[in-house]
């Protein structure tokens, strides 16, 4: 199979920046286009971000915002641009990938050159329940036997080519971690500051009116299209088109 990433060394319409200011000049140009995904149009900050993490791994800036999503505040990277990445490495032996129909098991193993011993990851129905995925509006309800291969994938060419990867977990992945708020610390005997109240995720009954608010939430990253249907749906019943509308964002901005 051919690589979906061809790692680039700055020639041509590469426009690799030589420094940090080119670099964010760059990115406001980059972010101002409508040929960029929509999470990244008019954030300058986020595009810089993803071009430098996509630098350290050797894609140019283009193939950087292309392949890299800033999830929560990080880096993750699309399920086939991480297996594009570890093709490139030069110690990429290979990999197979299968599913088990009767058990609804993916399974990935992946293999460097001159290590005879292979790494194989299994991701089922059964995990996915353990992890409260199975079922869940969004991706793991309508592909549920690709998310399934995702994270099996993800999971193995994490655990063999950490070096290829730079930490970056896939998009998938980072979708289904919830945004945890660990506070500030703070002194002995000091009384914790007032929180402000969380964001609102307002009322399903005034669906037309609170849309592009969900919109923005979504296309900033703060949450998947299945969370904010989730916490809306907490107060309030979606109708199936009302949902569909919320789930579109989400694959618009993919």
């Amino acid at each position: 199979m051919s690589n979906a990433i061809a790692k680039t060394t700055g020639m041509g319409f590469a426009l690799q920046p030589n420094s940090m200011d080119e670099a964010f000049r760059m990115a406001e140009m980059l972010s101002g286009s409508q040929m960029v995904p929509k999470n990244y149009q008019g954030k300058p900050q986020d595009a810089l971000v993803a071009m430098m993490m996509g630098s350290e791994l050797g894609l140019n800036p283009i193939q950087s915002l292309a392949n890299v999503a800033v999830i929560n505040g990080k880096p993750a990277i699309y399920g086939d641009a991480l297996l594009a990445l570890v093709q490139n490495h030069p110690k990429f032996g290979g990999h197979e990938e299968s599913f088990d129909e009767s058990s609804m098991t993916a399974s990935c193993t992946v293999w460097r050159k001159g290590d005879s011993s292979k790494h194989t990851v299994t991701f089922s129905q059964a995990d996915a329940k353990q992890a409260g995925l199975w079922g869940k509006q969004g991706p793991w309800a309508q592909y549920p036997k690709r998310m399934l291969m995702w994270r099996a994938r993800g999971y193995a060419l994490r655990d063999k080519f950490a070096d290829a990867l730079g930490g970056l977990i896939t998009v998938e992945e980072a979708r289904d971690i919830p945004e945890q708020d660990m506070g500030t610390a703070q002194r002995a005997g000091q009384k914790p500051a007032q929180q402000p109240d969380p964001e609102p995720m307002y009322p399903a009954e005034k669906f037309e009116e609170n849309f592009p608010k969900w919109k923005g939430i979504i296309e900033a990253g703060k949450k998947s299209a299945a969370e904010v249907i989730n916490t809306v749906e907490s107060s309030g019943k979606l109708t199936d088109e009302q949902r569909k509308q919320i789930e579109d964002l989400e694959a618009a901005e993919a």
